[in-house]
């Protein structure tokens, strides 16, 4: 019986409220909050988790990232994570989004034990720090031991798609001790596939699209000031719950 049967999970990386309020009435599960998405993600700010806490029925995990680049960060900036953590646990989220490597490209564990323990009860779920990570099947073992719920990746590849079965191997060698969450690249066109060849039950996506800007007089001499705004659609959402839903009930194999 494949990981499948019976359920499908869509975890949707929003970059604002609106966003998590889009993925909410798509029919998200879990939203993971970040600001800059389209730098890869970094830690939102004290009054965006506080308003999406405030405003989400469904789990609200935050991403700890202090910067974009590599994941190798020095005491100072695991200093700022330790404290977005703590205000991940006064504010009430339900956990937190983490990961941390050394120079080696192997996991930094007493850095992510660091983290972790700030995170007390809060679920974690370790990020695609784990795609950059010099040997995968290291790298899942370091992550199961930390205690982690799950492992975001796209199997070290550019998308999920491109490193389904990789990840599909991921799962088989986690053999249930943590989930393993495939995320890049999924849209509704291609999420049902990447069910299919993984067998993964929890997925990972943006569903984002570009807003034109309201402004009637934008600043056209200032190119990058112009545009518009990226933010989930709620119909993107829905679209991929069906595409999931649609594996789990019409395919024989993801049936009990």
């Amino acid at each position: 019986m494949s990981a499948l049967s019976g359920a499908s999970f869509l975890e949707v990386a929003a970059n604002s409220v609106a966003s998590a309020l889009a993925a909410q009435e798509g029919g998200a599960r879990r939203v993971e909050l970040c600001a800059a998405l389209e730098l890869g993600g970094v830690t939102p700010s004290y009054a965006e988790i506080a308003t999406a806490r405030d405003r989400l029925a469904i789990p609200l995990y935050v991403l700890i990232r202090p910067r974009t680049g590599d994941f190798l960060y020095n005491d100072f900036e695991c200093e700022v994570m330790l404290r977005d953590i703590e205000v991940c646990v006064a504010l009430g989220c339900n956990g937190v989004v983490l990961g941390a490597l050394d120079a080696e490209g192997q996991v930094d564990v007493p850095r992510c034990r660091a983290l972790m323990a700030a995170a007390g009860r809060l679920g974690v779920t370790f990020h695609r720090a784990f795609d950059v990570a010099c040997d995968p099947a290291q790298a899942l073992e370091a992550v199961i031991g930390l205690g982690c719920e799950r492992v975001l990746t796209s199997g070290a590849q550019a998308s999920a798609v491109e490193g389904a079965a990789s990840i599909r191997a991921l799962i088989a060698q986690a053999a249930g001790r943590m989930g393993v969450m495939p995320g890049a690249g999924l849209t509704a066109g291609n999420i049902a596939s990447v069910a299919r060849i993984t067998g993964a039950d929890q997925f990972h996506a943006s569903a984002k699209r570009s807003l034109p800007s309201g402004m009637r007089r934008p600043p056209h001499d200032l190119a990058d000031m112009a545009g518009g705004e990226w933010r989930t659609d709620p119909s993107e959402v829905r679209a991929m719950v069906a595409a999931l839903e649609s594996v789990c009930t019409q395919d024989p194999a993801y049936q009990s």
